[in-house]
């Protein structure tokens, strides 16, 4: 008789592992549903700004299967706008409200798979039925804000709330459709995911791309005319808009996996294993958004979410759903953005990251071009390296610059990665062509910086 596999959430994560399930497993031997609250499975959420400012045309574009395919291709029984509202561990159940139709349905299952995602942050402001408020967490929320967008006489004026990877690149996105657009963050300046020293390099270029950025403000409320958002109140003032836009982080989404007994991590994300099994519970699998992994640099539990993390963890549960072995490695928090033509990456710890673990390190700064010298169109780079005292091993890297330099954050992360010291890394055999690089790459230059300041 065939086991049973329901999944709970059409991202990522939960369609990576019931395609993987599928690929080892007969169609006599698993069956699998799916259950998705949206519109839409296996999306880019990381595409929507670029929908959003016009740069993708289409959004269907973000869309890599839609339910057809995975019933056509992976029979697996897609059942979109349904949301699973209770899981019964002991009935090996779970409960879905068709959010369309009407009506519950409850389904069992051998096996079950819980890929529900990440939940914006949400402060008491914003809950609000006030028109044109936005997240942009799913590819609905996208579909939402581009109405907005898009009405006649379209919106002149945009806020977007918090300074993140989300907030700066929908800035970009508004500014790029003719929005007058003002950035509001708590902190001293946006883009904390950098340490200060170069995040100043990201905000002097948002300015300079037409951003009214105002940093160590609070939001504090909204106002409306006609049910419309019409201003954004804050502890400096009033700031006219027609739209807000917010971008204030997520967190993991685990109310249904707490209410069901599942164990949650510090992070407050699920605890599973390396094989992506949630702990102590036979036959529950998680991945995605909504789980805690380890970072392999500081040993701790973090919650990192990126599509790139969920695509792996979700093949690696569907690995070992099917009958396979597979482990999740754990990450680095390896991440890219761009702020118009400005591209910033980082990986690894920034530096609170390895005062809170406990390091002694050393940090340098190397200033350097994206290209030889003499080569058009040679552009400034800042490299930023962390490294551990006294053994020299890389703790974590930033880079902001132009063209070819976000990429380059990939040669830190794989030395990263494998523990590499930054004396190992002045060795490093990389690329070398004058369209490309200078003969001492900016890597090589911050390595070889930080292997003089551990000398001193």
């Amino acid at each position: 008789m065939a086991e049973r596999m329901i999944v709970i959430g059409g991202d990522a994560a939960g369609m990576a592992a019931a395609a993987q399930a599928r690929r080892s497993r007969g169609r006599d031997d698993l069956e699998i549903v799916a259950f998705e609250r949206g519109h839409f499975t296996s999306y880019s959420a990381c595409g929507i700004p670029y929908w959003i400012s016009g740069l993708v045309p289409d959004r269907d574009q973000l869309i890599a299967r839609d339910p057809a395919t995975h019933r056509e291709k992976f029979d697996i029984d897609v059942r979109l706008r349904h949301e699973v509202v209770a899981i019964d561990l002991d009935r090996r159940e779970v409960t879905a409200v068709d959010l369309a139709g009407g009506g519950e349905v409850r389904e069992p299952f051998d096996i079950l798979m819980h890929a529900t995602g990440a939940v914006p942050t949400t402060p008491d402001w914003a809950r609000t039925d006030v028109a044109g408020v936005f997240g942009v967490q799913t590819l609905d929320d996208g579909s939402a804000l581009r109405s907005w967008l898009d009405a006649d006489p379209p919106p002149q004026r945009a806020v977007v709330v918090g300074g993140g990877y989300i907030g700066v690149e929908m800035a970009e996105a508004l500014v790029l459709r003719g929005l007058s657009v003002t950035l509001v963050e708590r902190a001293e300046q946006p883009m904390s995911t950098v340490d200060p020293d170069m995040a100043r390099l990201v905000t002097d270029a948002m300015r300079g791309l037409g951003v009214d950025i105002r940093a160590g403000v609070q939001v504090t409320g909204l106002s409306e005319h006609d049910g419309r958002v019409d201003a954004v109140q804050t502890d400096a003032g009033s700031i006219p808009t027609d739209v807000v836009v917010l971008g204030l982080g997520v967190r993991p989404n685990t109310a249904l996996a707490e209410a069901a007994g599942l164990p949650i991590g510090t992070t407050g994300g699920l605890r599973v294993d390396r094989q992506m099994r949630v702990a102590g519970v036979p036959g529950v699998w998680a991945g995605g958004d909504c789980v805690e992994t380890l970072h392999r640099v500081s040993g701790m539990p973090v919650h990192v979410p990126l599509g790139t993390h969920a695509n792996k963890q979700g093949r690696v549960a569907g690995i070992n759903i099917g009958g396979g072995y597979a482990t999740f490695a754990g990450v680095i928090g390896t991440a890219v953005t761009k702020v118009c033509d400005l591209e910033v990456g980082r990986t690894g710890l920034r530096e609170r990251d390895a005062l809170a673990a406990g390091f002694e390190f050393v940090s340098v700064i190397a200033k350097s071009t994206n290209r030889a010298g003499y080569y058009p169109g040679a552009r400034p780079m800042t490299v930023k390296l962390i490294a551990e005292r006294p053994s020299g091993r890389l703790l974590g890297a930033q880079i902001v610059g132009w063209s070819e330099a976000a990429k380059r954050i990939d040669t830190l992360a794989v030395a990263l990665w494998n523990r590499m010291t930054v004396d190992d890394m002045t060795a490093l055999d990389l690329g070398y062509a004058p369209p490309y690089s200078p003969a001492w790459d900016p890597v090589l230059v911050a390595a070889r910086k930080a292997v003089d300041a551990l000398a001193r």
